[in-house]
């Protein structure tokens, strides 16, 4: 059953306003070209590719059901509601385009970033990581950007770009992360990254410097 208690309202409609808020926000950082790439010392990973064509279509699509709901309605006041309509939405779908261009993956000397848009940002210290590999793998089709996979010894979170992951973090143990649908314990954590084997190389020699230093 459906938890439609007014504390969970609450937690939807306040998850509805900070995402609307990160995502203006995102499309402001868009237009200035100010990307948060984090630290001087952090790499910047992409994963907008595959999706993006996809975006600009509907985008494409929005805008020009604007001026030609305008013309087919008869009713002024139909035609304000559909254009203020019109109008955001379409500047909703640009603020979700621009968060994935300028909140990319991160990976330095701390850490590792997995980034989603304005919605999801899971950080993993170095020393909490056993290994990382390039492993391409196709998930079940979902809405949902998370995904939980079992896998032996624990969980496997996806962060999922067009139905598919492409690298394979695994952790020393068990570890509770924080996402924006609550702290999660996990094994593993599986995402989608435009250049997957430069990250997968990156990562391993900060992995490997963080070892030698450790010795």
């Amino acid at each position: 059953m459906t938890d439609l208690s007014p504390g969970r309202l609450y937690r939807l409609a306040r998850y509805a306003v900070v995402f609307e808020y990160r995502l203006y926000k995102s499309l402001l950082r868009w237009v200035v070209r100010r990307p948060d790439h984090g630290g001087p010392d952090e790499v910047p990973f992409t994963y907008a590719r595959v999706i993006a064509p996809v975006m600009w279509l509907w985008i494409f699509a929005s805008a020009a059901e604007v001026p030609l709901m305008h013309l087919l309605l008869p009713w002024d006041s139909a035609r304000l509601a559909l254009l203020f309509l019109g109008v955001w939405g379409l500047v909703w779908m640009v603020g979700l385009l621009a968060s994935l261009y300028v909140h990319p993956h991160l990976v330095g000397p701390r850490g590792l970033r997995v980034r989603s848009g304005a919605s999801h940002s899971i950080a993993l210290l170095w020393e909490q990581v056993h290994s990382i590999s390039y492993q391409r793998r196709d998930v079940s089709a979902s809405i949902r950007t998370l995904q939980l996979r079992a896998v032996e010894g624990g969980v496997d979170l996806q962060v999922v770009v067009s139905d598919q992951v492409n690298v394979r973090v695994r952790l020393h143990e068990p570890t509770v992360v924080s996402t924006a649908k609550g702290d999660l314990e996990i094994l593993e954590l599986s995402f989608f990254a435009d250049d997957p084997r430069p990250l997968v190389a990156h990562a391993r020699q900060l992995l490997a410097a963080r070892a030698k230093g450790a010795c």
